[in-house]
C-alpha cells in the first residue's frame, strides 16, 4: 500500500493567521536578515522562500504542536506547574526552543546561528509576539520562536541558494 503524505501547508497558514501572523510578516524578517548580503531582495523572493520552508512536513509538524500547546496554556488546559510555566513564558523553560530546532535542523547550522539573532534581537513580528505574551494578552511561548525560526530557515534556505 502507497502511504501519501498530506500536506498541512493552508492548516499552518490559518493557524498563524488566527494568532495575528502574516507570511509577510516573516518575509519581512528574511529580507532585513539579508540585506547585507541582497541589498535589494524583493519580498517576493523572501515571501517564496518562506512558503518553501512551510511546506516541509516537520515545519509543519512543529508549528501545529506549538501552537496547539500555547492554545492549550491560554485555555488553562495543562495540568501545573507546567501551566504557570508555559504561560509566563519562564526564564528556564526552553522546550519551546527545542522544539524549533526540528525546523532549523532542515535547513543547517546557519539557520541556528540566524534564530540566535532572532531570538535574542526579537525584531518585527517577533518582537510583537514577545510584547503580547509579557503585557498579558495571549500565551505566545511557542509562536514567537517558531516564527522566528521559520524566519532563520528561509535566510538559510536562501543563503544556500
Amino acid at each position: 500500500m502507497l502511504f501519501t503524505e498530506r500536506d498541512y501547508y493552508q492548516d499552518v497558514i490559518d493557524l498563524l493567521a488566527n494568532r495575528g501572523v502574516d507570511l509577510e510578516d516573516i518575509a519581512i524578517l528574511v529580507q532585513d536578515g539579508q540585506k547585507d548580503h541582497i541589498a535589494d531582495m524583493p519580498i517576493e523572493m523572501a515571501l517564496s522562500s518562506v512558503q518553501h520552508v512551510l511546506h516541509k512536513t516537520e515545519v509543519q509538524d512543529a508549528i501545529m504542536t506549538g501552537l496547539a500547546i500555547d492554545d492549550l496554556a491560554e485555555a488553562n488546559l495543562l495540568p501545573e506547574p507546567l501551566a504557570s510555566r508555559i504561560a509566563s513564558d519562564h526564564a528556564t523553560y526552553g522546550i519551546d526552543e527545542q522544539l524549533v530546532m526540528s525546523i532549523l535542523g532542515v535547513y543547517g547550522t546557519i539557520s541556528w546561528t540566524n534564530f540566535g539573532f532572532l531570538d535574542r534581537t526579537k525584531p518585527g513580528i517577533v518582537g510583537r509576539l514577545n510584547q503580547e505574551q509579557h503585557a498579558g494578552g495571549r500565551v505566545n511561548t511557542f509562536i514567537d520562536d517558531i516564527v522566528a525560526a521559520v524566519a532563520a530557515a528561509a535566510e538559510a534556505r536562501i543563503a544556500h541558494d
